[in-house]
């Protein structure tokens, strides 16, 4: 069942504070799951997330906390590309975030709610499974898939350039990313690599410019399917980049960082289903060492 990569696609509407540190974060099994054309599907998910905040250690930001819950609204479809399988989506988040640390010494805090930035997403797969009716679906074995996808961030969430904290990022993103999937019976390995990759903020924080480096990211999945739906994941990623340049000067806070976490899905019936997560920092150097629970609804139907 084609699943939706809402984790990947609401990171980007956190707060432009640790915007670029966050966007690497994703940890989304299934996100390159086979599925049957003329599928659709709408998510409503929530993930609550707090922890550190770790920036460049020559900065005047030093003890810095926050607590972020982000809200989404998804929609995917399924359909055929040229004889392949392949979906689009779109998901819109809205964003509540209190933020705490020293500035120059001094203790500030900082709340922030409103609508972060879109994401849409394009996956179609490469090998393993044409484009299939749903009747011919189930009698089609797919052991080993392989997809490709782009995401992109579209800068539209709210933003003051006069704020030093936002909920948009004031610039554009993309993800070009590759994945595949193994299974063996009841087990699946699921790895996924891709690259995002920034346009310039011209008008961050009192007219300033905002540049960063990309940021190279690196999940697998190793997934218990328990029946039809229902299914266990242990979930890892990797990701290193993402250095920051303000006005031409270069910030000391390069990022290397790595998440382990819990998927469990849970269908309610042929429709409905659910999912939890949980994730947590293995390694942070530089960015959000954060503790995350999610939490999504999913509402499947075919169409003609």
């Amino acid at each position: 069942m084609l699943v939706v990569p809402i984790r990947l696609l609401a990171t980007a509407a956190l707060v432009a504070l640790a915007a670029g540190r966050l966007a690497a974060q994703e940890l989304e099994p299934g996100a390159y799951s086979p599925a049957p054309v003329r599928m659709n599907i709408l998510v409503l998910a929530d993930t609550f997330s707090t922890g550190d905040l770790n920036f460049d250690p020559s900065g005047p930001i030093d003890e810095a906390s926050a607590d972020i819950n982000a809200t989404v609204a998804g929609y995917v479809r399924s359909f055929g590309l040229a004889g392949r399988a392949a979906s689009a989506g779109v998901a819109v988040p809205y964003v509540r975030g209190d933020l705490e640390g020293l500035v120059n010494g001094t203790p500030q805090a900082a709340h922030r709610s409103g609508w972060g930035d879109p994401r849409v997403r394009l996956a179609v797969n490469l090998h393993g499974l044409p484009a299939l009716a749903p009747k011919e679906f189930a009698a089609h074995k797919h052991p080993f898939v392989v997809g490709a996808s782009l995401t992109v961030g579209l800068p539209l969430g709210q933003y003051d350039p006069d704020r030093l904290v936002n909920i948009g990022a004031n610039r554009w993103a993309f993800k070009p990313e590759l994945g595949f999937i193994r299974t063996w019976g009841r087990w699946s390995f699921e790895a996924a690599g891709g690259a995002w990759l920034f346009t310039d903020n011209t008008d961050y924080y009192i007219g300033r410019t905002r540049q960063q480096d990309p940021i190279a990211s690196l999940q697998a999945h190793v997934i218990y399917t328990f029946r039809p739906r229902m299914w266990l994941a242990f979930d890892a990623n990797y990701y290193n980049g993402g250095r920051t340049t303000i006005d031409g000067v270069p910030s000391d806070d390069l990022q290397s960082n790595s998440r382990m976490g819990l998927t469990f899905a849970l269908p309610l019936n042929r429709q409905h289903s659910l999912k939890f997560s949980y994730s947590r920092g293995a390694v942070t150097r530089i960015g959000a060492d954060f503790d995350s629970f999610g939490v999504s609804y999913q509402y499947v139907w075919a169409s003609k």
